[in-house]
């Protein structure tokens, strides 16, 4: 059969696929290395899949200066919104794996196959946010995905556990079908899956584009709502982060939702000409998101359950943030989003790397009452964890508060006063929860003799010092690193260009 030497391959630029290429190797041979290593040595594959991370980040980094371009028939994109968020996913992914060994041998749990899990779900989270095409963001999203629901029911002995992969995996089914019908009503629409060419066909007045158009893209928005977290999607949540290991629960707070978040900003970013339309009905969804997140905090005993809901009330901030971007393009910059998005990442995994000292005896209990005395045990663990805490509330000087305050003053100039309000009123009932978790830290004592040993091996200390630090410097650094990532997720060309866009059958 001869080729139509009109349908010529797409040229291929590898330096912009080389930091996916270089994390999902690296789980090949993590893999490779797994099955003939003993399982009671993990350290080539530990550091197997970190050689892998840091290869991707250099390849990131050195493509920072670089300009926009794309590559695999427009399927893969590079811009700085995609490599800083790729940066970030690979950075938290190599904290998680960091602080996991020890824990998984605690838990009894040494399974090898957790790396390059981790490596393949973070290629594709990395996909989700290197994209403009909706067909790679669904296969992005089922990468990330599959090897998630492995992950959540790693501990077999758990029923908690495997209650929570089984949650996971079918409402997240749900989720991805209803994405993918959603991205299959925009095709049949538009003939296109390019989020730029998308948003020309949006501009018509035609009912009989503009109709099954919005309601593609409501089901699209479904799915996105469901990986971020937001209400009315989120009831899998606190589950899931309860029953999955603490590295795994890690893993979902900040690679997942990184990707979710950045999808989904992008995704908006350029369909302005339909703002009229999801605009007000996010609007009620960030709202609802944040009240709920926090005031379901409040009943919560198990500080994973608790850290469930501040990830919905957290991905209820990031909504604000990514809606005043959206209606004020020009007087709020995407920097807020991707700088909240940094400081919640580091303030989560330092207090998860804290929490696996809840693992013994092949059992893990994250009620309270086990951080009670720590201050004993590990004083400057139980600093890192106040200072932590206090970031997650908003206090001043540290990156919690000023990524608040940051959205608050977006909303206020994107003329989004309710979300302001709410936000603020919900920031003030987070200081109820989160001061419980330092209160056992350091008030409550524990029952029976207090242990003065190290309870927290090295790796795990390590992730919880340095993310402490970003915490704190983050507050200090704001200029430096706002004109770092300043310009990104702007559109790379008019909107209104877009519309003379050739569809992509």
């Amino acid at each position: 059969m001869r080729l139509n030497p009109l349908h010529t391959p797409p040229s291929i630029d590898w330096m912009v696929v080389s930091p996916v290429l270089a994390v999902s190797v690296g789980g090949v041979l993590a893999l490779l290395l797994a099955m003939f290593r003993p399982k009671a040595d993990n350290t080539a594959v530990i550091w197997t899949s970190l050689l892998a991370l840091f290869g991707a980040g250099y390849a990131l980094v050195a493509q920072l200066p670089l300009p926009e371009a794309s590559t695999f028939g427009d399927m893969v994109y590079r811009d700085r919104l995609g490599l800083i968020a790729q940066l970030l996913i690979v950075i938290s992914t190599a904290v998680v794996i960091l602080f996991s060994e020890q824990y998984l041998r605690a838990r009894r749990i040494p399974f090898s196959e957790f790396y390059p899990l981790a490596l393949w779900s973070s290629a594709g989270a990395m996909m989700m946010v290197s994209t403009k095409s909706l067909l790679m963001v669904f296969i992005g999203l089922e990468v990330l995905s599959i090897a998630l629901y492995v992950m959540a029911g790693m501990a077999k002995q758990s029923n908690r556990s495997e209650e929570s992969a089984i949650k996971y995996f079918l409402l997240g089914s749900f989720a991805s079908a209803w994405l993918l019908l959603g991205i299959a009503y925009i095709f049949g629409t538009t003939g296109t899956l390019n989020i730029e060419a998308i948003a020309g066909a949006a501009v018509s007045d035609n009912a009989l584009v503009r109709g099954p158009l919005l309601f593609g893209f409501s089901l699209l928005l479904i799915g996105l709502l469901f990986k971020a977290a937001l209400a009315p999607f989120h009831q899998w949540t606190p589950d899931v982060y309860q029953g999955a290991p603490i590295n795994v629960t890690a893993f979902m707070a900040t690679v997942s939702k990184a990707a979710a978040v950045v999808t989904l900003l992008r995704v908006l970013n350029h369909a302005l000409p339909l703002k009229d339309f999801f605009i007000p009905a996010l609007t009620v969804v960030a709202m609802l998101t944040m009240i709920v997140g926090n005031i379901a905090a409040l009943a919560q005993t198990d500080v994973k359950r608790l850290m469930g809901y501040s990830s919905i009330a957290n991905a209820g901030y990031l909504l604000v943030a990514i809606l005043a971007h959206v209606k004020s393009p020009d007087q709020v910059p995407v920097t807020t989003t991707l700088f909240f998005l940094v400081a919640y990442a580091a303030t989560t995994l330092g207090l998860f790397a804290i929490l696996t000292l809840a693992a013994k005896d092949g059992k893990e209990e994250t009620s309270f009452a086990d951080l009670n005395g720590l201050y004993h045990r590990e004083p400057i663990l139980a600093v890192c964890l106040a200072i932590l805490s206090f970031s997650l509330i908003g206090v001043p000087p540290l990156a919690g508060f000023l990524g608040k305050f940051l959205i608050f003053q977006d909303a206020i100039v994107a003329e989004q006063l309710p979300l302001a309000v709410v936000l603020a009123i919900t920031s003030v009932i987070s200081i109820g929860y989160y001061l419980k978790v330092v209160r056992a830290t350091w008030v409550d004592e524990p029952q029976g003799e207090i242990s003065t040993r190290s309870v927290l091996p090295g790796g795990a200390k390590f992730a919880a010092l340095a993310c402490t630090g970003i915490v704190v410097l983050l507050m200090i650094l704001q200029t430096p690193v706002s004109k770092f990532i300043s310009g990104s997720g702007q559109p790379s060309a008019p909107l209104s260009a877009s519309a003379n866009a050739q569809p992509d059958r």
